[in-house]
């Protein structure tokens, strides 16, 4: 490769890297702000804890499990012991990226992954169980399911990567599956285990929209990193992908507060902001195989569709906290789909959806590898969250989560509100 290409390739990564991790704070305001102030204190605690144990996680075993040798060649799960400790990155590839970097870049994503899981298990998780369920679910559940979507064969070397990607070749630009789906299907299986919050009749109210919009606005920043960077390139691919994703935001922020506007008669804040994590998460997968049209249309389906989608815990009574399922799980699945539908053969991925007479080839892969992933995720998290209920126990004390976790968790106060002084 060229080496004026090369630096410019890894420059974009660099800084798409410094993007990317500019979303760990973005996730934790946004989900900080949507809890009630005697427990916000703890999600960002939770999001931040979090996102550090996964990334020790990632370089001693992760990484090598989503990115090592296919064990016989099956496409289930990466050599365990090929990269152990990050062990043989330091070595200058003159042909390709940095390896430490990519190692990096892709560690922060199965970080953000595991943090949004988080957003389910508010107000109720105990701390310390949820820094090990982090630990371990970044382990078991996003690294085969990392292997199976982001890692490609390289037959110049023998390497054989992911099911997802070669056998079945689904198409995810930078995580439909892995990221948002994976979480999705995690978090509902954790509440379930967890169960409602003693306040699930009346939840808390947002306690900062401002903080709820400042946070989705750093995650939308942080985004181009996410899904530009994932071209892993400079080049045109990384432009459309972000393009398609600044495109895509702003029709589902735009399609959330419409859909407010017409049912309950103006929109909010808390939709708005809601509106464009949706289009952030419906694109993630389609940002290079659509067009801008395509992007637009994704977006306001997202924001229509998990508007609804939101509502659903209440008829069917689980407790999700901040709606990760109805968000993430919900947008992820509709716009790792929507591509079988809206794919162009002159994007990125040249694939082409059914819309653009492609047939339904496209759209089977595409639901074939969604179902995959809820299947395997759902399961494998039922299991950690029993296990540690049944070990170390998962919930606080009742009275500790009737008083808010800031104090019970961590003996601080996100506010020092004059009226508390004397508590």
């Amino acid at each position: 490769m060229d080496a004026g290409i090369l630096a410019g390739d890894t420059a974009w990564i660099l800084t798409s890297t410094a993007l990317v991790t500019l979303m760990m704070p973005g996730l934790a305001f946004y989900y900080g702000g949507m809890t009630g102030f005697k427990t916000s204190l703890n999600m960002l605690m939770m999001v931040m804890g979090g996102f550090c144990v996964v990334m020790v996680a990632w370089s001693l075993v992760g990484y090598s499990i989503a990115f090592g040798d296919s064990y016989g060649g099956a496409g289930l799960l990466g050599n365990v012991t090929e990269y152990l400790g990050l062990r043989g990155m330091l070595v200058e590839d003159p042909n390709g990226l940095p390896p430490m970097l990519l190692a990096g870049f892709m560690g922060i994503f199965c970080a953000l992954t595991t943090g949004i899981i988080a957003g389910g298990a508010a107000d109720r998780m105990k701390f310390g169980a949820w820094m090990v369920f982090a630990g371990l679910w970044s382990v078991l559940v996003y690294a085969p399911v990392c292997h199976w979507v982001f890692s490609f064969d390289n037959p110049d070397t023998g390497y054989v990567g992911g099911w997802i990607a070669n056998q079945l070749q689904a198409i995810d630009f930078a995580g439909g599956t892995a990221v948002h789906i994976n979480s999705g299907a995690g978090a509902l299986a954790l509440v379930l285990v967890l169960g409602q919050r003693r306040s699930f009749a009346r939840p808390p109210r947002p306690h900062s929209l401002p903080l709820v919009l400042l946070g989705a606005g750093l995650l939308w920043v942080g985004w181009y990193g996410f899904n530009a960077g994932s071209a892993l390139a400079s080049g045109n691919n990384a432009a459309v992908a972000l393009t398609n994703t600044l495109l895509a935001t702003a029709g589902a922020t735009l399609g959330w507060m419409g859909f407010e506007r017409i049912r309950d008669k103006h929109s909010t804040a808390l939709g708005a902001a809601s509106g464009m994590v949706a289009g952030l998460v419906a694109i993630t997968p389609a940002c290079g195989a659509v067009d801008g049209m395509g992007a637009i249309l994704i977006g306001l389906a997202a924001g229509v569709v998990c508007a609804i989608a939101v509502t659903w815990k209440r008829k069917l009574g689980y407790d999700d906290s901040l709606d990760v399922v109805g968000i993430h799980f919900v947008g992820g699945i509709l716009g790792t789909l929507m591509i079988g539908l809206l794919a162009v053969p002159d994007a990125p991925n040249a694939g082409t959806g059914l819309f653009f007479g492609g047939g339904l080839a496209l759209l089977g892969k595409q639901a074939v590898a969604a179902i995959a992933v809820i299947a395997y995720s759902f399961a494998v998290t039922w299991v950690i969250a029993m296990v540690l209920k049944k070990t170390m126990g998962i919930r606080v004390k009742s009275e500790d989560e009737d008083a808010g976790l800031d104090l019970a968790t961590h003996a601080e106060r996100a506010y020092e509100i004059p009226a508390m002084a004397g508590d």
